[in-house]
């Protein structure tokens, strides 16, 4: 990377109104349920966004219709499913159209109100300036802004974050669910979207596939607004969803940087250490089991063949994981 994290992260806090113009910047908002607060959002969106594209997700309050009658912002692009297909799935319609209006950057933003549109040239400045190819919000620069968010919203996105940094390997992000997102399109081109998660897991598996095609990735510190809206996202429910696709996603990972693609220190260790731990674990759990069989202890040798490997094969895939 050309430049540092933190040199990144100090310009992505700059506002550039001129600069952020220069581009030709589409909105994605995806709309189920959000006909409290739409209204609020659409009119909040500054004028160095051209297009407004809102996906109404086969919506039972009707939103599509709702912004039709309650908004007259010419730039509103209006596209209904008929059937609920998922965030993911309408903001995925969205970024297909955002392409066909030949948009350089796509941004994705929640229609609940949660997100400030006022942040948006700040969300796009590490793009237009060459820094990034795609940045995210991040709710966890801000101390008093942690406060404010629920409880189970902050153990929930702590273990996410934890997991999806495994999977994404974006060691230097955090809240990996927040949905205030910018990608320019020169990656979107790139993206097989059809293969992207259309549910809740949308945001962790787009940055999966934007470290396939190796693309930079910054955080962009916002403060979220909870004003009592309902989430549709029940991290009780999902959360052993998204534990599955982040570990599918790691090995899928894994194959295509550290074998496919490459061969390095990193794929060795790893190579050596899993078998070595997987052996040790196995070996000793047989013999404790044998030992409580036979009420005979186990031998120190017999502890040693099973611990060596254990110990090993751990150092060794910490080691790997320190390289990725």
């Amino acid at each position: 990377m050309p430049k540092s994290i933190e040199f990144i992260r100090a310009r992505a806090r700059e506002v550039r109104p001129g600069e952020t113009r220069r581009a030709k910047c589409a909105v994605v908002i995806p709309c189920y349920r959000v006909t409290e607060q739409i209204a609020g959002v659409l009119s909040s969106i500054g004028p160095e966004v051209g297009h407004i594209i809102c996906v109404d997700d086969a919506c039972p309050d009707k939103s599509g219709e709702f912004i039709r009658s309650h908004a007259a912002d010419p730039r509103i692009d209006i596209i209904t499913h008929t059937e609920n297909q998922g965030v993911g799935g309408a903001v995925i319609t969205g970024y297909r159209r955002a392409l066909e209006l030949e948009a350089e950057i796509v941004v994705k933003l929640d229609g609940d109100g949660q997100m400030d549109p006022s942040l948006i040239p700040m969300l796009i400045s590490p793009i237009v300036n060459r820094l990034a190819d795609y940045t995210k919000g991040n709710r966890f620069y801000d101390l008093s802004s942690i406060s404010r968010m629920p409880l189970m919203r902050r153990l929930g996105n702590a273990f996410l974050s934890l997991i999806t940094k495994t999977s994404s390997g974006y060691w230097n992000l955090f809240d990996p669910t927040n949905g205030f997102t910018a990608i320019h399109t020169s990656s979107l081109k790139k993206i097989a979207l059809d293969q992207i998660n259309k549910r809740f897991f949308f945001e962790s598996d787009m940055l999966y596939q934007l470290n396939i095609i190796r693309s930079v990735i910054i955080d962009v510190p916002m403060n979220a607004v909870y004003a009592g809206e309902t989430s549709n996202l029940s991290i009780r429910r999902e959360i052993f969803r998204f534990a599955y696709g982040n570990l599918k996603n790691f090995f899928k990972r894994f194959f295509y940087n550290y074998l496919l693609r490459d061969f390095n220190l990193a794929s060795v260790l790893a190579l050596i250490g899993l078998p070595l731990l997987v052996f040790g674990a196995v070996f000793g759990f047989i013999r404790w089991l044998d030992s409580i069989d036979s009420g005979v202890p186990a031998t120190a040798g017999t502890v040693m063949v099973a611990a060596l490997p254990i110990i090993i094969g751990l150092e060794m895939l910490l080691s790997a994981l320190s390289f990725d």
